[in-house]
């Protein structure tokens, strides 16, 4: 079973990233097709931005919308009212809304503490998903995902929107061709200046169920720094930079070298600045091994970038006959000899990766990140964070998809449930 699967993650990311997507979202309705609904988990902001995505490819209707924040379901259910001319039920409790409004398809833009536990919930009320990144908080709840969508035979996308990406598609035939030569390294950035907020700890908005906000993870004191969007710099919910804005970077450079799951990972860093402000690296380095190939992660989320604003954002190819430098529209080779030669390459990322999942939930194409490589991804990047706490070199077994002989990044793995919550591996 497992050698099957492993042939069909390399045959799914081979098929994914093959063909180049257009600038303008392929068309997902046809005349007779029927209207989907659509019910939204988490609409303070990339719920939103997904659900405007699925509008504008058209065929649909935001139906249901549910948030822990009063305000959030307020602001968009009357957003969506003007939008589509019907104004969507309010839900403060998943469960309800799935229950009750009985969507064709859910769009969870929560936390990722959460999206095991309502990604699961959907699936069991018989709707397909489109679910944004990270997949989920830790490595065992993915392994749990994996299992429940492959079992439910419903169609699942992750938000990994770079697998859209026209530029990184022309550099996977590219490097494929031979023209770059072997490629013997990655270098993997998002560097740029943080912006915080006020971390004191202080009563949560009227509006906001704060308990519920936190759900399985741990209750922590409310603060700007660890609410609304700010959320992705908490060790217990966002999990920091690597995964939260990194792992589009690495999902990019796996799509792009046909990589599966790193079998060696260090990493090292820490907050040199941001101390008592943030809780995760704000300066970090992991090393990720490929089967020999390595793939190094670095960010700086406060003073120098680089030298040119450019490479900010983006993946450097470094190949034996030419260095390929991409980031999400543009592409650039620098070879051995003469000049630079710049590729643009402008893509709708987000509005294209929604047209996919809908195309696909009719039945007229592959996804293109299925829950196994969304959770290829997302594990990479939890793996770093385990090599960064638990202060190890972590080797990962691929097909055992267990940490070898290091009891102390094993237990990482996974991690407790606040109660009455329970983990979806465990259960």
């Amino acid at each position: 079973m497992r050698t099957n699967r492993r042939t069909f993650i390399r045959s799914a990311a081979a098929a994914g990233a093959v063909a180049a997507s257009t600038t303008v979202a392929r068309n997902a309705v046809a005349a007779d097709d029927k209207k989907l609904t659509i019910g939204v988990i988490g609409v303070g902001w990339y719920g939103m931005v997904d659900a405007k995505a699925a509008l504008k490819v058209g065929g649909v209707e935001v139906t249901a919308i549910c948030d822990v924040d009063r305000e959030h379901l307020e602001a968009a259910a009357a957003e969506l009212d003007t939008i589509q001319g019907s104004r969507p039920a309010m839900f403060a409790d998943y469960q309800q809304m799935l229950e009750k409004a009985t969507p064709d398809v859910v769009i969870i833009g929560t936390p990722p503490h959460w999206h095991a536990l309502q990604l699961i919930a959907a699936l069991q009320a018989g709707c397909n998903v489109y679910c944004e990144k990270p997949l989920t908080y830790d490595v065992r709840e993915g392994q749990a995902l994996v299992a429940a969508v492959n079992d439910s035979g419903k169609v699942v996308q992750v938000g990994f929107q770079r697998r859209q990406s026209r530029s990184y598609a022309e550099v996977k035939d590219f490097i494929a061709a031979g023209k770059a030569g072997r490629i013997v390294q990655a270098d993997v950035q998002i560097h740029y200046t943080a912006g915080t907020k006020d971390p004191t700890p202080q009563p949560p908005p009227a509006t906001l169920d704060w308990e519920q906000w936190c759900g399985p993870a741990p209750l922590i004191p409310y603060s700007p720094q660890v609410g609304h969007k700010s959320w992705r710099l908490e060790k217990t919910t966002g999990h920091g930079h690597l995964v939260d804005w990194g792992i589009h970077n690495i999902d990019a450079t796996r799509m792009v070298l046909d990589l599966g799951l790193p079998d060696r990972i260090t990493a090292d860093g820490g907050i040199y600045r941001y101390k008592d402000i943030i809780t995760t690296p704000d300066t970090l380095t992991a090393c990720f091994e490929f089967d020999g190939l390595p793939v190094v992660w670095r960010h700086r989320l406060w003073g120098a970038t680089e030298t040119d604003p450019q490479f900010n954002n983006g993946i450097f190819f470094y190949g034996e006959d030419a260095t390929i430098f991409s980031n999400d529209q543009r592409w650039v080779v620098f070879p051995k000899k003469g000049d630079p030669q710049p590729h643009e390459a402008k893509t709708d990322l987000g509005t294209n990766h929604m047209a996919n999942f809908l195309n696909s939930v009719r039945g007229r194409e592959a996804l293109k990140c299925p829950i196994e490589q969304g959770f290829q991804s997302t594990a990479t990047v939890q793996l770093g964070m385990i090599a960064y706490e638990s202060g190890t070199v972590v080797h990962f077994d691929g097909e055992t998809e267990q940490i070898k002989d290091n009891a102390a990044a094993g237990d990482l793995l996974s991690r407790d449930y606040r109660s009455p919550w329970k983990h979806p591996f465990h259960v």
